[in-house]
């Protein structure tokens, strides 16, 4: 299909409410012509124009450097609403509920971790689970988990999981106060009650990295993060069968609601209700949940990570100076103001695939971020880099304080494992030094790393836009996937 496309600039394409009677704003990319190209060969570019077709959207309907095609909105896919007149849509937050990232910055380099990096991903590997339907050996009842996430990573920090001060280098603070269980089906929360503390599989991963290059040194030593070669630690992964559950359950509420409320959507995928309505609140409500069991998932991994590094290297994680640079969301639908047309106006961000960045100033920040902004998490693939990015001004004016949360999908899975053998990634790996360590033949063939975008490409869009400035790249030196 072709579009209409406006070229705002080298990085910027509109397609004009004009282009169909039912768009309520534009469409808006932002992406490079070869990104752009890649978005054109899926439903990708369908996908941002049915976003502007849905009641109380503001602006424009945005994807971002990242984007593919995902369910309902695009994976890159964000839209801000109106409280009085928008709506809430299950589709344009996902299933994968709070997929998202923690990094963890260290004293180590990479001279003194190389020797033992096998043994260090080994002990990673034996204590956190991996892949699809893994549990953990954290067993909860049902009231256990209830409290659980509606404590958010209070509950985990009590449990005595990680430290009393991490919580203040997360979005939420680790806890979106909003939770409430009664809103989450049985079924959910059997399918959570024995996977808090493990990876997953697909594209959730546990990354042991090295420091290549620092851009804006200033700003990375705020972060933690000082020299070439340091050691950090990235950890990818979400709600699990918890969050899953949760967005199928609502969707089929939102289904019903379409009719109810007499919303004319597109695509089913879509499905939403006004914000105000009973099933909006609910269904809020329940996602929040699923955010917190996010947040202590990779909270529980984190904890766990830290012991491994403890028994390598016969060393404290205090000593090692293991501190969490910043947890942050992707996938989630937010309550925040925006300046909008001259005017500060209170909104739902819904953001699917996207990560918030906040630029400076906001008091949703930590207090020793609120100067510089948000650190920003923009993860690659097992054979490439992630980037560590800070929100930005220009990012809160135009793209709603958000900007690319990974490198996005090229090939299929089921592509992939056509393209590529377990041994073709493996020896790819090995050409680059690095070690991987996973559950299943097929995720390593799945995730091989041209499956993927050039991550190198969407940080370098994402910078020159304004909407995630550039900070530090790491590069892998040992991976566990599921």
């Amino acid at each position: 299909m072709s579009y209409p496309f406006k070229k705002i600039d080298e990085l910027v394409w509109e397609i004009p409410k004009d282009y169909n009677p039912n768009m309520r704003v534009p469409a808006r990319i932002y992406a490079d012509k070869e990104l752009l190209d890649m978005m054109l060969r899926d439903e990708t570019i369908k996908q941002c124009v049915n976003m502007t077709y849905l009641p109380g959207i503001l602006k424009y309907a945005l994807t971002l450097p990242d984007g593919h095609q995902g369910y309902g909105f695009p994976i890159g896919g964000v839209a801000a609403f109106d409280m009085e007149e928008g709506i809430v849509s299950p589709g344009g937050v996902g299933y994968d509920i709070n997929c998202g990232v923690n990094l963890i910055r260290t004293d180590m380099t990479y001279k003194e971790v190389k020797p033992k990096i096998n043994e260090l991903i080994d002990l990673i590997f034996k204590l956190v689970p991996c892949g699809v339907g893994v549990g953990s050996k954290l067993r909860l009842s049902m009231n256990e988990i209830d409290r659980a996430v509606v404590e958010g990573v209070d509950w985990a920090i009590s449990k005595g999981y990680g430290w009393p001060e991490d919580y203040k280098h997360m979005e939420e603070s680790g806890r979106m106060r909003e939770a409430n269980p009664d809103m989450v089906s049985m079924k959910a929360k059997q399918r959570g009650l024995n996977q808090l503390g493990t990876l997953g599989a697909g594209n959730h991963f546990l990354e042991i990295s090295r420091v290549k290059e620092i851009f804006d040194e200033a700003t990375a030593k705020v972060f933690g993060i000082t020299e070439p070669d340091q050691i950090v630690v990235w950890v990818h992964t979400g709600s699990r069968g918890y969050g899953h559950q949760i967005a199928s359950d609502y969707l089929r509420v939102m289904d019903r609601a379409i009719s109810k409320y007499n919303i004319k959507i597109p695509d089913r995928e879509l499905s939403c209700a006004p914000i105000k309505s009973r099933e909006a609140e609910d269904y809020f409500q329940a996602m929040a949940c699923a955010i917190n069991y996010a947040f202590i998932n990779r909270h529980i991994i984190s904890h766990l990570v830290r012991e491994a590094f403890k028994e390598t290297f016969k060393r404290s994680p205090d000593e090692l100076g293991m501190n969490i640079v910043y947890s942050m969301t992707h996938n989630t639908a937010k309550k925040e103001e925006h300046v909008i047309n001259g005017k500060r106006v209170k909104t739902v961000v819904h953001r699917k695939g996207a990560s918030r960045a906040f630029g400076p100033g906001r008091e949703d920040l930590p207090e020793d971020y609120r100067n510089i902004g948000q650190p920003v998490l923009l993860v690659g693939t097992m054979g490439t880099a992630s980037y560590l990015l800070v929100g930005t001004e220009k990012g809160e004016e135009i793209s709603f304080a958000s900007t690319a949360h990974g490198a996005g999908r090229v090939m299929s899975r089921a592509g992939a494992r056509r393209e590529y053998t377990e041994q073709d990634v493996i020896k790819m790996l090995r050409a680059k030094d690095i070690v991987v360590r996973a559950a299943s033949r097929d995720v390593v063939e799945e995730e091989a790393p041209h499956s993927y975008k050039d991550i190198h490409r969407v940080a370098e869009v994402s910078h020159r836009l304004g909407i995630g400035r550039k900070v530090m790249i790491s590069v892998p030196i040992a991976v566990a996937k599921g």
